[in-house]
């Protein structure tokens, strides 16, 4: 009678397993289909984004004079995003890519602060990290 029982024990936990096994399967599957039109399409939709920043940041647009981003960052890649979060002489604290940005926004441009979630500052952000790809990440760097 004890060898029937083990028996029925050891087959449920071996089906167990195997249940546990298959659904863990399944859900891998489902989450890494990537098709190349869709890695295509997400490659356009990011560089719409990357291209709308790099029109902000060189239009002057953004403040309440006529100082456009370019007049201090020539080049985008001189505000080194890959170094952030650091400390900013500026703002007297440890400040993030979007807090620098907001600020240049605010005290050289003249302007009102974007919203994290504004989809300017998403295209800044996006058109200034692009033009530092493949740099190291080095935060608090200066």
């Amino acid at each position: 009678m004890r060898e029937a029982v083990m028996k029925i024990i050891q087959c449920m936990l071996s089906l167990i397993v195997i249940i546990v096994a298959s659904l863990s399967m399944v859900s891998v599957a489902r989450t890494d289909e990537f098709t190349k039109e869709d890695l295509k399409r997400w490659e356009q939709e990011f560089l719409t984004v990357v291209n709308e920043g790099d029109n902000l940041f060189h239009s002057g647009k953004l403040g309440g004079n006529t100082v456009s981003c370019d007049q201090c960052h020539p080049n985008a890649s001189n505000t080194h995003p890959e170094t952030y979060p650091k400390f900013q002489k500026q703002i007297g604290k440890v400040v993030t890519l979007l807090e620098m940005i907001n600020w240049c926004i605010q005290n050289p441009l003249e302007g009102k602060t974007l919203a994290a979630d504004d989809p300017k500052m998403t295209a800044l952000q996006a058109y200034i990290t692009f033009e530092r790809r493949g740099v190291k990440l080095e935060p608090g760097k200066h």
